[in-house]
């Protein structure tokens, strides 16, 4: 990681802007290295991290102290860290294209940590107007059209592994018991509490 922080900061050291991505298992990040994410963000690193198989689905014969579910929490301690939790490939490239500008163009000083997960599922499309919330870390990724009179719906939310498996519960509840839902991506609920969004 510290490669990372001499690539990340060479835009002040020595007038050479990069880019720095790095790329490692998401539980061996902020739990394992907290102080120095902290040291990065102070020496106002610029680049990005990525935390693979993240979210307790792909390690599992590796026992629990492989399995990444808190380190989203860990980033949102550090106050220039924007941290996401992305489910589709979509989001990842709305979220690395705001970064990208973030970072380069507009020149602040922080730098992105993303979770990312290595199971095999089918990507849908962008929904249109997500790029927006996606940054602001949450945008309605299903509408269940205009409640009739009567109606019992829920709101469902969640991101990275767990968003699947609320658009399973959304079927299931639609079919089994007549229960509509909106479902809501929340790629990061660290800038949704940040922005009170």
């Amino acid at each position: 990681i510290a490669s990372w922080m001499a690539a990340g900061t060479s835009y002040s050291v020595s007038d050479v802007p990069m880019l720095p991505f790095y790329i490692y298992y998401s539980m061996f990040g902020f739990q394992r290295v907290g102080d120095i994410a902290w040291q990065a963000a102070d020496m106002r690193t610029r680049g990005f991290l990525l935390g693979g198989t993240a979210g307790r689905t792909t390690l599992n014969g590796e026992g629990l102290q492989h399995e990444d579910g808190f380190s989203q929490v860990i980033a949102g301690s550090i106050p220039n860290v924007r941290s996401y939790d992305p489910t589709f490939g979509f989001e990842v490239t709305v979220i690395m294209q705001h970064g990208m500008k973030a970072m380069m163009e507009d020149q602040i000083d922080e730098y992105y940590y993303i979770t990312l997960m290595n199971e095999n599922y089918a990507h849908p499309g962008m929904p249109e107007g997500a790029a927006e919330g996606i940054i602001k870390g949450m945008y309605l990724l299903k509408d269940a059209g205009k409640p009739k009179k009567g109606e019992l719906r829920v709101q469902l939310l969640g991101s990275g592994t767990i968003l699947r498996e609320a658009i399973a519960a959304a079927e299931l509840l639609d079919k089994d018991f007549g229960v509509t839902a909106d479902i809501w991506s929340c790629p990061s609920l660290n800038e949704v509490r940040r922005d009170g969004y």
